[in-house]
């Protein structure tokens, strides 16, 4: 058990549920993510459709950057649940399965378990899914830090606030690389001719309203999307590659500061293609975060592959 986490006689598991669900992330409270239920280092949660998760506008399937969203943002509050008190979580790391596509115009639903802690680490199982939860559309496994920094996001006041959150909407990029995928578009996420991508900093991107920092899910959808642009780019693809799985490694705290992706290809095969992708922010060789994983290559896009 973490010694940063204390119990308070004050403070009932109910109140704290309850002020895990008042006190979201930023990121999360904007797209709708909710605590439906709860139980001791269990959490169920829900995240209503809207168009702008669409990851592809030909097939109408959600991107995976809002399935590892809603993953990461659910394990945390496994863990908080799992803890006699309260204190500072960050990921560690995450790993997230895509299974099958999320059918569009439903509420996608998640349940995560922190199933085992130390003092300084706790270890989480999740599955997102929409009509039941023996039908996945993504498993997940993941590592928290526990008294990861001095913030306390059930307690203390936050740095970073929203008078009102801004619309769930997506700038258009009629003709980028980017045009057929509103959610990296609603991020803000920008790639330019030699299919480098970047994202400026914005508050509805941070988790963290305390330090603040960004989003773990935010940093990676944002190494998902500069993945599949750069592969897209370097193999010549006509279609999109579709994320079979990845795994993220948060190495430090993402700041405020506009973030920049660097991605490697590792192996290409006939119809797997393995990659590696880094993100940093003012400095190229101090990454806040690494990424490797898998792509299956296509030659056109459907919805059920």
């Amino acid at each position: 058990m973490s010694d940063q986490s204390i119990p308070d006689p004050a403070l009932s598991f109910d109140d704290k549920a309850r002020m895990i669900k008042n006190r979201r992330s930023i990121h999360g409270a904007i797209i709708g993510l909710q605590l439906d239920r709860y139980a001791p280092a269990e959490a169920w949660s829900s995240l209503p459709y809207h168009p702008v998760f669409v990851g592809d506008i030909s097939t109408g399937v959600i991107h995976g950057g809002v399935v590892t969203a809603m993953l990461d943002e659910s394990c945390g509050m496994a863990v908080q649940l799992a803890l006699p008190g309260t204190t500072a979580i960050a990921t560690l790391d995450l790993r997230i399965d895509y299974l099958r596509p999320a059918t569009p115009g439903q509420v996608m639903r998640a349940h995560a378990h922190c199933y085992h802690l130390t003092r300084s680490i706790a270890f989480v199982r999740a599955t997102a899914y929409q009509d039941a939860e023996d039908v996945p559309i993504a498993s997940a496994t993941a590592m928290f830090m526990l008294g990861a920094n001095r913030s306390d996001m059930l307690r203390q006041k936050p740095k970073v606030t929203m008078d009102s959150p801004p619309e769930l909407v997506a700038p258009d990029d009629s003709g980028g690389p980017l045009a057929i995928s509103p959610y990296p578009r609603f991020l803000g996420i920008r790639v330019d001719d030699d299919a480098q991508a970047m994202m400026p900093y914005d508050p509805k991107l941070v988790g963290n309203p305390i330090l603040p920092a960004l989003h773990g899910g935010v940093i990676g959808a944002f190494l998902e999307t500069a993945a599949i642009v750069s592969v897209r780019r370097e193999i010549g693809l006509s279609a999109a590659p579709k994320p079979i799985g990845l795994t993220v490694n948060y190495l430090r705290s993402g700041r405020p500061l506009d973030t920049f992706a660097k991605v490697s290809i590792v192996k290409q095969g006939r119809r797997v293609v393995a990659f590696e992708a880094q993100a940093y922010q003012r400095d190229p060789t101090e990454p806040i975060a690494s990424c490797y994983g898998h792509f299956k290559l296509r030659s056109t896009a459907t919805p059920d592959e």
